[in-house]
Order: structure tokens, then sequence, then C-alpha cells
């Protein structure tokens, strides 16, 4: 019970300041003062006046690995997620072992990334992604533990590309997710995963909240990011993705 005592604290603490520099945060107290109040407050008004309401998309063609998929999802929340890692889906027949959606149920904050990655086993990004990943949701005071993570494909493609035949139906599949989900604040990082919620990449999604609605009148604010495994080898947009995070910590109309 209680924290965990094995916990390094000091290395964890070093990490997230780390990110935090890499990010371009390079003083904790700066010596003129910021207006946070009225810029917050901006920010409300921009959202309230120029909304970005993303309204179901008709079902796309697919090409013929995604025959086997029923078009009738599962409206419950368990047996969707059953589903999902089971041989109705547009990837079973892709090899390699599905990895699940994580995360607490009814978690207000979901991640969507675009698949595995090559050196995951048990849970999605591990490795060096997850790493970098872990200090992102640090920064921001959060953990795998208080989110939901999922993905567009549950299993990784040969090519480490979600195929443009099945796109379509993935995104459907994605969104459906989301639906069930119903989390206050969902983070696509990744174009495959932009593409999938918000029909556009990440270059043209970023700085503004998208607004997902759901049939039961429940309603998502979407924020697009760069996935980690791009921060990887692109440091210098590590400052783009720290304000992403800022704005995704940010107030929420709802």
């Amino acid at each position: 019970m209680g924290a965990d005592q094995n916990l390094d604290w000091a290395a964890s603490a070093a990490s997230v300041l780390e990110w935090w520099h890499d990010a371009g945060v390079d003083v904790s107290v700066g010596d003129e003062g910021f207006a946070w109040l009225e810029t917050a407050a901006r920010q409300a008004e921009a959202r309230r006046s120029a909304p970005v309401p993303i309204e179901p998309r008709l079902p796309g063609r697919v090409g013929h690995a995604a025959a086997i998929v029923d078009d009738a999802l599962p409206a419950d929340h368990d047996a969707f997620t059953a589903w999902r890692i089971g041989d109705a889906t547009p990837e079973a027949r892709w090899g390699g072992a599905a990895i699940a959606a994580s995360g607490p149920p009814g978690a207000d904050l979901m991640v969507f990334v675009d698949c595995p990655e090559r050196d995951d086993r048990d849970l999605l990004m591990e490795g060096d992604v997850g790493r970098l990943f872990e200090r992102m949701l640090a920064a921001i005071g959060r953990s795998r533990a208080d989110i939901g993570l999922a993905s567009v494909c549950v299993r990784r493609p040969t090519t480490g590309r979600v195929p443009r035949d099945v796109e379509a139906r993935l995104g459907e599949i994605a969104r459906h997710h989301v639906s069930l989900a119903a989390p206050k604040r969902l983070l696509v990082m990744g174009d495959a995963a932009s593409r999938a919620i918000l029909s556009m990449n990440v270059a043209d999604a970023r700085g503004r909240f998208h607004t997902l609605n759901h049939k039961d009148g429940t309603v998502t604010q979407v924020v697009a990011s760069h996935h980690p495994r791009f921060l990887l080898d692109r440091a210098a947009a590590k400052s783009e993705a720290w304000k992403d995070l800022l704005m995704l910590t940010g107030d929420v109309e709802r």
C-alpha cells in the first residue's frame, strides 16, 4: 500500500527535468510577470468562438484484407475490448501478437498511437519510445496508470506503417473505441493516429482543440501531437510537443 518504496524518486525527477530541458523550458521562475489568467481567458474565448467539430465519416472503401470484418462493432466496452484482439479484425491475419489497449476504465485522458513498436511485447510503447513517453506523461503529472492507451492497429504491420487499404476501416474502429471510452481529452500522437481520429495529419491538426461528439451527447476534446518515436529522431520538435501537452492539460469546455 502507499507509494512504491522501490521507486528512485531522484532519478524520476531528473528524467522529468531532462524532458523539460529538451522541450525548451529552461527557467522555473522568470524575471518578468506573465498574464497567465488573461492568456487562458483568451484561449477559452477562442475555443468557444471557433470550435472544430468532427463529424463521423462515411465508411470508405477498403481492400480485400478487411473483407473478414463485420461492419457491426460491439456496443459494450468489455465486449469491444475482447473483439479488438480477436480474429475478426482487419489485422487478424498479419501475424505477431495483438497488444490490447491498457489503462483504467473511465480514464479522463486517453492516448492513441499508430501501432505497436518493433520491440513491444506486453504493452504499447516499450523500450526507448516508451521511456520518452513516460517522461512526457510525468512532465504533466500523469502516468500510464491513470490514462487509457490504445493504437489504431493492435498488431504491428510488416512495414511499420498503417496500410492504406485498411486505413479507413481502422479509423472507424478507432473512433468507435473512443466513443465507448468517452474520455474528456484525447491525445493523438503521430500522423496515422491523427488521420484515424481527425482525418488530417499532425501538421494540420496541431495548435488547437478538436471536438469529437459522441452519440450519447458526450464530448471529447482532441489534441494532436508528435509521436515519441518522431521526437527521438528530431529532438528539435520536443518544444512543439511540450506546447501540445500544455494545451492538453489546460481548461477544456464541457
